[in-house]
């Protein structure tokens, strides 16, 4: 892997630091975290940090000044633990490695980090994302201001480090895209085993029953099978009435014949996410009741889908999804037009949240759920209603441009409840895929796995 793209985006932040008038920028990696007794989890390194260095090892610390010089913190060698836990890339290696101007043993951190604050006109780090950073950074600025005395000068500012890296993180690079496809078709691929075992499994039933857990498994042996490292989430497997509840997880109920599947699951590629749904019947074929709904939110999504383009918000895929679920509860029955209205009114007074109450969208890229303002930077607020009717002040949503990655996830979830036509009871319906926002529209990066039912029934057949 080239180091030139991590250098790129160091020197951008060097850039960012120089414009504010100076600074340092400290930036930590994520700790690792004991699971139990001598078990730890499986170590996931700082998104934050690995945008800049391109480096997984934990006890890491990086630090780029306005003059655009990176220093990098790192574990030291160390023989005895390099047979335990692997082998260490080390200080001396670090700089032909990583391409940083010079590293230290993290063991002189606390040492060295006065010396590279003091002059600095601001420090910039990244603000409740590291528990205690606050009080280390501190820490260290005192020990500059016991040497004012001497001539030291102390940072006379703190900046939030992701206002900047928010900003850069929100569009994708060619290299981050290419990273997301692949992702995206793994991701799908493991759908379509699952779909398939599924049925399979149902056809010619085994002992004990086909259980969620089981296309759990499926799932994540597709994952590591094409070089996935984790999954991007814990995995949501629903069978029947779970896919109501939306972070349901894999669990032990049984898949039946006749009843839906939701499956919500992604793998983790190289430090990037992928997300997507699918809802199937488990035996391989739709009801009725369950087409229908099933229909809507496939409409849904594309009418979201056809808005996902540049010059167009952030809220408007979520508007044209939800306008097309209102109208399908409408015509369903599961809101009554004579109680209800019609889809305006069951837009203004918000009615469809009893079966739907999420947002259609959010972004996607190193995390699940990425970071970057979901409001345009710059706008003025304006009054506007939210999620339960009440107005508030509240900027415009961020115009979409070209290297955004969004998903687009529209769902109905019908409970039993009074009212609500019976054979939709117990009916949970997502379908969700990941947008890349291009020059003229969208990429759906996720497609690998279909969506329409009827396609669904024939590789479920298969």
């Amino acid at each position: 892997m080239s180091t030139t793209v991590y250098q790129k985006r160091r020197a951008a932040i060097a850039r960012a630091l120089k414009a504010a008038g100076g600074g340092l920028a400290l930036l930590p990696t994520a700790p690792e975290a004991v699971r139990n007794r001598d078990s730890d989890f499986p170590y996931r390194h700082d998104s934050y940090f690995y945008y800049l260095t391109g480096f997984t090892e934990p006890d890491s610390w990086l630090v780029i000044d306005a003059s655009g010089k990176s220093t990098l913190f790192c574990r030291p060698k160390d023989l005895e633990r390099e047979i335990w836990d692997g082998i260490r890339l080390g200080p001396k290696a670090a700089p032909a490695s990583l391409a940083v101007d010079e590293a230290f043993s993290i063991e002189t951190l606390n040492d060295k980090m006065p010396a590279l604050l003091a002059n600095q006109k601001a420090v910039w780090f990244p603000f409740a994302t590291h528990k205690g950073l606050e009080t280390q950074v501190d820490g260290w600025l005192n020990k500059v201001r016991a040497l004012v005395r001497l001539g030291a000068e102390c940072p006379q500012s703190q900046h939030d480090l992701c206002r900047l890296l928010d900003e850069m993180r929100l569009t994708k690079d060619a290299h981050e895209i290419a990273i997301l496809r692949r992702a995206g078709k793994i991701s799908a691929g493991a759908h379509v085993r699952a779909m398939q075992t599924s049925a399979a499994m149902l056809r010619d039933p085994v002992k004990g029953g086909l259980r969620e857990y089981h296309l759990e498994a499926e799932l994540l042996h597709e994952f590591r099978r094409h070089g996935s490292q984790y999954p991007a989430y814990t995995s949501i497997v629903a069978a029947g009435a779970n896919a109501c509840i939306l972070h349901y997880r894999a669990d032990t109920a049984e898949l039946k014949a006749g009843e839906l599947c939701l499956i919500d699951a992604g793998c983790e590629l190289d430090g990037y996410a992928s997300d997507i749904t699918r809802t199937f019947p488990a035996d391989g074929k739709f009801t009725p009741a369950q087409r229908t709904l099933y229909d809507i939110v496939a409409a849904a999504q594309e009418a979201a889908i056809k808005v996902t383009k540049p010059g167009k918000r952030f809220n408007d895929p979520h508007d044209a999804a939800t306008r097309v679920l209102a109208q399908g509860m409408l015509d369903t029955g599961l809101l009554d037009k004579a109680k209800h209205g019609k889809v305006d009114d069951v837009l203004a007074s918000g009615a469809y949240r009893q079966f739907y109450m999420h947002r259609t969208g959010h972004w996607m890229g190193m995390d699940v759920h990425d970071c970057g303002d979901y409001t345009e930077p710059g706008s003025k607020p304006r009054a506007e209603k939210d999620m339960l009717g009440n107005t508030v002040m509240r900027k415009p949503s961020r115009i979409l441009r070209p290297g955004m990655v969004v998903t687009i996830e529209p769902g109905i979830y019908v409970r039993p409840a009074k009212g609500v036509p019976r054979e939709f009871w117990n009916i949970g319906i997502r379908i969700e895929d990941d947008a890349l926002v291009t020059a003229k529209g969208c990429e759906l990066m996720t497609r690998g796995v279909p969506v329409n039912a009827d396609e669904i029934e024939a590789l479920m057949r298969g």
